[in-house]
């Protein structure tokens, strides 16, 4: 049996980017949080079989101790907007029918209130996506451009694109301020513009002044990794990120993590490395279990392909004897995605309103649209909701 050593990047490795952030557990005292050690390891585990079974002992181990620290404040998710994504990525080139060429995705924010391990009343924003930055990541702008030549591309737009809030909205919305927020963060940073949230002291292509930030004083929580990849991005990346994002950005306005980290009782962020290399997963304790918000699936057909009724995606699970089908436009490291998903699948409780599937909520979202039949999700939690959201606990 193979052994865990260490996988959290060290100070020996090329880091071109957030290498003068501060590591370890002095940093993350700082902010409330901890480290995870029972995942210490796991991701260099060999041969990988080995390493599979590592991630799983891993997170069923660190399930028990998370569940008996406690369970968030409160919970909401609010539906920000609908933006197109190719069925070919979805379910890794499983579906096996003649389909649309597009999807719709529906992007939630959620907001989390907690106590961190220093007892300080903490609010944290997951996914606040700001729509006008995304759609200039190449893959979008591109896109664009296409519809805009194609005969009836407005119609395509129409039917495609949707948005409901914006994140500033769903403060508003939830009688909160910009001042109420401690912490913002993301799974990952494709398609996503941390000018349009930290603010810049550049101006925006396009606009007439620097960005303000949007959330005051909140730092991001982002793995080093991701951070790194933003800043030397890999043609295999490119299309995915938003180049020039950290123009003007202060840096001291990210908080860099390593790896597993928790927050405070009820909440963590997991590293689930493989759609890329800094992909976190946030997770939470709540009076109706554990709960995973991730975009390593659209869908819950993504992480319970025997159960999904999309032509092509049960049968990926039969013939390959895979127990995940993955969000796949990039597989970064397909072999790393699949573990992630596993992570996230083991700590993940049962929907009390139909057990057969776990409570994982996609942070982005298969839009459950009869326009896309027959792809369209199995089945949909439709967001999450707990307790009462509180303005000025700061």
């Amino acid at each position: 049996m193979a052994t865990p050593g260490t996988d959290r990047p060290t100070g020996s490795e090329h880091r071109p980017a957030g290498a003068d952030h501060p590591t370890g557990t002095e940093h993350l005292t700082a902010i409330g949080a901890r480290p995870i050690p029972e995942f210490d390891g796991v991701h260099e585990v060999w041969p990988r079989g080995e390493r599979l079974r590592a991630v799983r002992a891993a997170a069923a181990a660190y399930k028990e101790r998370f569940t008996a620290q406690g369970q968030v404040r409160a919970v909401r998710s609010v539906d920000i907007a609908a933006a197109p994504y190719p069925v070919k990525y979805a379910f890794h080139n499983a579906v096996s029918v003649p389909t649309l060429p597009l999807i719709s995705m529906i992007n939630r924010m959620i907001v989390v209130q907690y106590e961190d391990f220093d007892g300080r009343a903490r609010t944290l924003v997951f996914e606040p996506t700001v729509p006008d930055g995304s759609a200039e990541a190449p893959f979008y702008r591109n896109l664009r451009r296409l519809t805009d030549r194609v005969p009836g591309g407005g119609l395509i737009e129409r039917a495609i694109v949707r948005y409901y809030a914006q994140p500033g909205d769903v403060l508003r919305q939830l009688k909160l301020t910009p001042a109420d927020i401690d912490f913002c963060t993301f799974d990952h940073l494709h398609v996503q513009d941390p000018r349009m949230i930290l603010g810049s002291t550049e101006v925006v292509e396009g606009e007439t002044a620097p960005r303000a930030p949007l959330f005051g004083e909140a730092r991001m929580l982002v793995q080093r990794r991701e951070l790194a990849t933003l800043e030397s991005l890999h043609p295999m990346q490119w299309a995915w990120y938003v180049e020039g994002g950290l123009g003007g950005v202060d840096r001291e306005r990210f908080a860099v993590l390593d790896g597993d980290v928790e927050l405070g009782p009820g909440v963590a962020l997991l590293w689930t490395p493989g759609h890329t290399d800094g992909n976190h997963s946030l997770l939470l304790n709540t009076p109706d279990g554990v709960w995973v918000s991730s975009e390593n699936g659209i869908a819950l057909d993504n992480w319970q392909p025997e159960l999904s009724r999309i032509p092509g995606v049960r049968r990926y699970h039969e013939e390959f004897g895979r127990e995940i089908c993955p969000n796949a436009n990039t597989l970064e490291d397909s072999l790393d995605q699949y573990d992630s998903m596993v992570k996230e699948k083991t700590l993940a409780d049962r929907c009390a309103a139909d057990p057969r599937w776990l409570q994982i909520l996609p942070s982005t979202e298969l839009a459950p649209w009869k326009r896309f039949w027959p792809v369209v999700p199995t089945y949909v939690h439709g967001g999450i909701s707990y307790g009462e959201i509180q303005g000025g606990r700061r």
